[in-house]
């Protein structure tokens, strides 16, 4: 299990003010993200990944180790097919991934909440992806008025999400 050292988006943003820190906006084109796994506080140096309605690289990557990072996935906010459902989450947890963020989808929305894992995503949807090996692996990504890179950190409660090219808590 991962630890994260308590934090509040809030207060971090109030102490870091001479760090160039970007913070998520909450509602996107009336989308809301939305809090999906049992941990609701989650940190760490962001992986990306880009991909339209194929969660290929999502399952890759989530088997791989990820002590102190979260998967930040552009599903390019599609509505049509999950990028991630309870055996991928149980991957997740498996090799320590802090959390995922996905502009898009998920699906097992119960199971989901009962791992030790952060998930944002803007929805639940039913429908699985396509699996057909397509996606783009650490590439700039840019949604909600923040560009995430890999190599940064990101920061996530109930508040919101924010993102920092400096680590702002140890």
């Amino acid at each position: 299990m991962t630890t994260t050292v308590p934090f509040v988006t809030c207060d971090l943003l109030d102490d870091h003010t001479d760090k160039d820190i970007q913070v998520l906006t909450p509602s996107l084109d009336g989308r809301f993200f939305k809090s999906y796994g049992a941990r609701k506080i989650f940190s760490g140096q962001i992986v990306t990944v880009k991909c339209f309605e194929d969660n290929s690289r999502v399952k890759e990557l989530l088997a791989t180790d990820g002590t102190g990072k979260v998967l930040v996935v552009d599903g390019g906010a599609s509505m049509r097919c999950a990028l991630m459902g309870d055996m991928i989450a149980e991957s997740a947890v498996k090799y320590h991934w802090d959390g995922v963020v996905i502009y898009g989808c998920i699906r097992d929305v119960d199971a989901l909440a009962e791992l030790d894992l952060g998930i944002h995503a803007l929805a639940a949807i039913p429908q699985k992806s396509n699996r057909q090996g397509i996606g783009e692996v650490g590439v700039n990504l840019y949604f909600g008025g923040v560009t995430f890179q890999a190599g940064c950190y990101i920061y996530a409660d109930n508040n919101g999400i924010i993102v920092s090219k400096q680590k702002l808590i140890d």
